[in-house]
C-alpha cells in the first residue's frame, strides 16, 4: 500500500485528453450529477466505483469491500490517496475535498492502473468535489457559474483575435459541437445594466447549449451571443418581444475568424434597433467602399502599407494586427477588456504599429486608412506588393480615385446637402479635427454642442454611427477622401 500526501494528479495531454473533455461535460449546467460522474468513471476505466462519505454512507456507485482504517486515514486527511493490489484486484482510493465534510472515491478494477486510468480517477475526484460543493453551498455554486462565465469570455476573446483553433478546443469540453460550424452570427442584446445578469440567464435558458452567451466586458448593458444555429435569432427576438426595455442587433453570417467584424455589425444594427417598433435589427448588407476598389491595386497597396510589420516574428505580427484591429473599433479601455489585457498593453501595441507604419493614429483620417489596410490584410493573407516602383502614397491616391468609389462617395455624402444647417461642412471639419467637437467648433465659429448635434443628426441620414469609433465612421472618412474633401494622410512604407 502506498499513501500520497499531495493528492495532485497530472494533466492529461495529447490523445489522453479525450477522457478529460468527456469529464468536463459533466460540469455543464444540465449535466451536474454526482451519480452520473461516478457511472462515467466506471465505464471509462472499466472498474467498479464507489463514493462514500466519512460516515460510511454510500453516495453513488456500488458498495465495495474497503478497509475501515484505511478509509478513516483518507477521510480524516492523514493521507490524500492510497493504492492496494492483489492478483485479482487493483484498488485506488482518493480523498474528495468538500467544504463541510470529506468523502472517499474508491475504484476497483481487474487490470493494473495505467497513467490514463490513474489520471482519470484523480481528476474525477476533483470534479466530484466541485459538484458536491456546488450542490451544498450557494456561494460555491456562484463561483462555479462565475468560472463558467469566465470560460465563455475566454472563448470570445480567442475568437476576437481569430484564434479559432484554441477557441474550439476550450469550448469542446463544456459545449461540444458549439463551434464546429465554419460560420456564425453575433447578436448583441442591450438592457439596463442593473438587469443584465438576469437577461444573460434568460439568453442562456432560451439558447440552451446552442450559443456562446457572454456578458460584454466593455459595455455594462450588453450581452453578446455567438451562435451558428439559425434558431438562435428567433429565440432572442422572442426574448426582446417579452421585455419592453430590450433591444437586439444582429450581424450577418460570418466566418468564425471574422467574429470581431460580426460583432461590429451587431453593434451597428443595435443602433438602428432603437428606432424600430420591434426593437430589433439585422445588419443591412450595403455597398462597402473596399468592394468598389480595384482588387489588385487594393492587394498591392495593403501589402506595401503593412510591409514594415513583415520583419516581425509571425506571432508578434499577428498579435499587433489583432490588437490594432480592435483598438480601431473601440477605445483602448474597451479593447483591453475584450482582449483580456491591460489598456497600457493595447496602447503599447498600437504605438508600436503606429511607429512601424509611420501613421499618426490620433487622427481619424489615418485611423480610417489603417483600418482599411488591416481589414484587407485579414481577408487577403500573403498579398504581395504591386504597382512597380510607385510608393504607398501614390497607390493610395489611385486606389481612392476610382470612378465607382467616387460615385458611391458623392451619393453618400450628397444625402446631407438638403439640410440647410450644412451638416456636411460640420462633419468634414469634425473629422479633420480628429473627432474633437471643441476644436471643430473653434474652426467653425459655433458651439461644441452644436457640432455634436450636427454630427448626431447625420447618423440616421447616412445610416451609420459616427460618434463612436468603428467601421461606420471610417467608411464616411473614406468617402470624404474619395471626393477630395479631406487630404490623404502620410501613411505606408516608402517605395
Amino acid at each position: 500500500m502506498a499513501g500520497r500526501e499531495d493528492g495532485k494528479g497530472q494533466k492529461a495531454t495529447g490523445a489522453d485528453g479525450a477522457w478529460a473533455a468527456e469529464l468536463l461535460e459533466h460540469l455543464r449546467p444540465a449535466a451536474r450529477d454526482v451519480r452520473r460522474v461516478v457511472a462515467w468513471l466506471s465505464g471509462t476505466v472499466d472498474a467498479a466505483v464507489a463514493l462514500q462519505d466519512d460516515a460510511g454512507n454510500l453516495i453513488a456507485g456500488d458498495r465495495l469491500p474497503l478497509d475501515d482504517g484505511l478509509v478513516a486515514d483518507i477521510t480524516t486527511g492523514r493521507i490524500a490517496s492510497a493504492a492496494w493490489e492483489s492478483r485479482e484486484r487493483h484498488l485506488r482510493l482518493v480523498r474528495v475535498e468538500q467544504a463541510t465534510r470529506s468523502y472517499v472515491l474508491a475504484v476497483s478494477r481487474a487490470a493494473p492502473f495505467d497513467r490514463r486510468a490513474a489520471d482519470a480517477v484523480t481528476h474525477t475526484a476533483q470534479v466530484i468535489g466541485l459538484l458536491l460543493t456546488a450542490h451544498g453551498s450557494a456561494a460555491a455554486g456562484q463561483r462555479l457559474r462565475r468560472a463558467t462565465a469566465d470560460l465563455r469570455l475566454a472563448i470570445l476573446q480567442l475568437l476576437m483575435v481569430e484564434d479559432t483553433v484554441a477557441a474550439r478546443r476550450v469550448a469542446a469540453g463544456l459545449w461540444p459541437g458549439l463551434l464546429d460550424a465554419d460560420t456564425a452570427c453575433v447578436y448583441v442584446v442591450e438592457s439596463a445594466p442593473c438587469a443584465r445578469d438576469r437577461i444573460a440567464r434568460e439568453c442562456l435558458d432560451r439558447t440552451r447549449d446552442d450559443a456562446l452567451v457572454v456578458r460584454c466586458p466593455a459595455m455594462s448593458g450588453h450581452v453578446i451571443v455567438v451562435s451558428p444555429r439559425d434558431a438562435t435569432a428567433g429565440a432572442l427576438r422572442s426574448l426582446v418581444a417579452g421585455h419592453r426595455d430590450l433591444f437586439l442587433g444582429s450581424s450577418v453570417r460570418q466566418s468564425l475568424a471574422r467574429t470581431a467584424t460580426a460583432y461590429g455589425q451587431a453593434v451597428s444594427a443595435l443602433a438602428v434597433a432603437h428606432f424600430r417598433p420591434d426593437r430589433t435589427a439585422v445588419y443591412a448588407e450595403r455597398t462597402h467602399p473596399e468592394r468598389l476598389m480595384d482588387p489588385a491595386l487594393l492587394r498591392g497597396w495593403t501589402a506595401r502599407a503593412l510591409r514594415p510589420l513583415d520583419t516581425l516574428p509571425h506571432h508578434t505580427r499577428a498579435e499587433l494586427l489583432a490588437t490594432t484591429r480592435l483598438g480601431l473599433e473601440f477605445t483602448a479601455v474597451n479593447a483591453a477588456k475584450v482582449l483580456g489585457v491591460s489598456r497600457n498593453t493595447v496602447r503599447a501595441r498600437m504605438e508600436r504599429v503606429e511607429t512601424l507604419l509611420g501613421a499618426d493614429l490620433t487622427g481619424l483620417v489615418a485611423r480610417a486608412v489603417v483600418h482599411l489596410a488591416v481589414n484587407t490584410q485579414i481577408g487577403l493573407p500573403g498579398s504581395r506588393p504591386a504597382g512597380g516602383t510607385r510608393d504607398g502614397g501614390t497607390l493610395l491616391a489611385e486606389l481612392l480615385a476610382g470612378s465607382a468609389l467616387r460615385t458611391w462617395a458623392q451619393d453618400l455624402l450628397g444625402r446631407l446637402d438638403a439640410d440647410a444647417r450644412n451638416p456636411r461642412r460640420t462633419l468634414r471639419t469634425w473629422i479633420a479635427a480628429g473627432g474633437n467637437a471643441e476644436r471643430a467648433a473653434q474652426a467653425l465659429g459655433m458651439h461644441a454642442q452644436t457640432v455634436r448635434e450636427h454630427v448626431r443628426s447625420a447618423e440616421p441620414v447616412l445610416e451609420r454611427r459616427l460618434l463612436a469609433a468603428g467601421t461606420d465612421l471610417y467608411e464616411v472618412v473614406l468617402a470624404h477622401l474619395a471626393v477630395g474633401d479631406l487630404d490623404l494622410p502620410v501613411f505606408g512604407a516608402p517605395a
